[in-house]
């Protein structure tokens, strides 16, 4: 049996919307880790010579502002609406729940707290195992989160037609039902099977197409295809 590198992840948006996700590998991953580190070594660095004039106070005020830029500096860049450091949107990454949505704060805050775990024993030595044991790639926090880094390529919700034989409406339609029947279509490869029926069966009717209808989906994309011109 053989088993594809290029994996997928699948989520169902709450309006029945199916989600094609591509995780993001160990290698990738890395080196946004390390972009992120070397840009949080040039603040501390920056922050430390600033304050090395005020003494001991000084030296107080920089233990705390390391651990702000170590600990806050990911939560604040995934909570924007990129959903991504400077280190993960320089090579194409983001990090969005499960569902596909965007992080939320409480997610980004427990996924960064739980890099304790992920470091351990060493060099995030249990981080990296577990990435490498699950198709999705996903570490301890993001486990606990319900959290993944994907890949952050814009995603097509309209696409090509399916096959259909072209079948005209029962009546008339206006232009705003003609452009409603063809943008469900034109969504129909982005769209849960389920969700696709079911939008189907409530919209033939309108078109003129009987609800008891053996196949309301094929039906209804029959009539997509006729609006489009094919006879």
């Amino acid at each position: 049996m053989s088993v594809s590198l290029d994996t997928r992840f699948t989520a169902e948006t709450p309006e029945g919307i199916a989600l094609a996700l591509r995780p993001a590998g160990v290698l990738p991953r890395l080196y946004a880790f390390l972009i992120d580190a070397l840009i949080r070594l040039v603040v501390f660095i920056a922050t430390a010579i600033a304050l090395e004039q005020l003494g001991r106070f000084g030296a107080g005020i920089t233990l705390i502002a390391y651990f702000a830029i170590e600990w806050f500096y990911p939560v604040l860049f995934e909570s924007m609406l990129s959903g991504a450091t400077p280190g993960k949107r320089s090579l194409g990454l983001r990090v969005v729940m499960d569902s596909g949505l965007p992080i939320t704060p409480a997610a980004s805050v427990l996924r960064n707290l739980l890099r304790t775990a992920d470091f351990l024993p060493m060099g995030y030595g249990f981080g990296f195992a577990c990435m490498l044991m699950r198709g999705d790639f996903k570490r301890i926090g993001d486990l606990a989160a319900g959290t993944l880094v994907v890949y952050a390529k814009p995603v097509t919700l309209h696409g090509p037609l399916p096959d259909a034989p072209p079948e005209a409406p029962g009546h008339p339609l206006s232009p705003r039902e003609q452009a409603a029947v063809i943008a469900w279509a034109a969504r129909s490869s982005r769209i849960t099977e389920a969700r696709l029926g079911e939008l189907a069966a409530l919209a033939a009717s309108g078109v003129g197409v009987p609800s008891d209808a053996k196949d309301p989906t094929r039906r209804l994309l029959g009539v997509a295809q006729w609006l489009l011109g094919k006879r």
